[in-house]
């Protein structure tokens, strides 16, 4: 396993800590009317290369939050999902959300509209993604003829997820449970698609988190549509053939991986502290998708 290096969880009065993800810190509510539910914190960290940096991202964790509960409510029509309350401790306001206790499938419910990432590999590989045949061809960046639904077996924190292929799903959750997550997946990608697709940004894809409630009811869980679980590019500079401009924390990984950094990632060794100007042209990044998304400003 990779060393994540994730810093402990600050105490929050009335919450018992649960979990600390590469992102979020999960909280158990014990008093108050939320007792019995989750406080769900999205921090300022940034991870890359299998590393929690050391440095943050100012108003991240607010930004993240914000976006999720945007697409909540567009999703709305379409999937319950899981938020309860953005009443939270002061100390968190504005990057948590009180949330439902759920059984989460182990499962990364993952669309793909256009290839790239771990999809362009396999595809250079086998041809496929997950299973799925795709036309010869095809180059990083590429529009699929239709979007593809290409999970991912979740992994422990520090390791990579693992793409697998429809039947790996059918035999963690059922034939039933896998055929509606596919369905509500495919679902909520494209609709997302289509919506930002107007304000000029495609979404080429995106990792989604679902869970059961007591009745059985599937509820869309964790965060959503962000660019921390999804990819967003400018629609006006998409060009197939090349890596594509992106609103998410690629700036981090080329400043990491230049020479400017000087840091070997094959050394084991933690990255370095990020410049100021790298961390400003970060946080201006997710600013921007954030208002081009959702027509607010940040």
């Amino acid at each position: 396993m990779a060393d994540f290096n994730i810093p402990d969880a600050p105490a929050i009065a009335g919450t018992t800590h649960l979990h600390s993800g590469k992102v979020r810190d999960l909280y158990r509510v014990e008093e108050g009317e939320h007792a019995g539910r989750l406080l769900m914190v999205a921090s300022d960290r940034i991870s890359a290369y299998d590393f929690v940096l050391d440095t943050t991202i100012p108003d991240k964790g607010e930004i993240l939050t914000r976006m999720s509960l945007w697409w909540f409510d567009q999703l709305r029509g379409l999937i319950a999902n899981h938020v309860v309350s953005t009443d939270v401790p002061d100390s968190v306001a504005g990057r948590a959300v009180v949330c439902e206790s759920l059984e989460m499938y182990p499962v990364e419910c993952v669309a793909r509209g256009y290839l790239t990432g771990s999809g362009l590999l396999d595809y250079r590989r086998s041809g496929e993604v997950c299973g799925i045949a795709l036309p010869a061809g095809l180059m990083d960046g590429s529009r699929l003829p239709e979007p593809i639904f290409t999970p991912a077996a979740k992994a422990a924190v520090g390791d990579h997820d693992e793409n697998v292929d429809y039947e790996a799903v059918v035999e963690a959750v059922g034939d039933d449970e896998a055929a509606e997550l596919r369905m509500l997946t495919m679902e909520v990608y494209e609709h997302a698609h289509a919506l930002a697709r107007k304000q000029g940004i495609l979404l080429a894809d995106t990792k989604l988190e679902f869970g059961a409630r007591p009745d059985g009811t599937t509820v869309l869980a964790d965060e959503v549509l962000t660019p921390d679980s999804s990819r967003f590019w400018p629609a006006a500079q998409w060009q197939p053939g090349r890596a594509q401009e992106s609103y998410d924390k690629q700036i981090v990984r080329d400043w990491l991986t230049s020479p400017a950094s000087g840091w070997d990632r094959a050394s084991g060794d933690a990255p370095p502290a990020l410049p100021s100007e790298v961390v400003d042209r970060t946080r201006a990044r997710y600013v921007e998708a954030f208002e081009l998304l959702t027509g607010e400003t940040f």
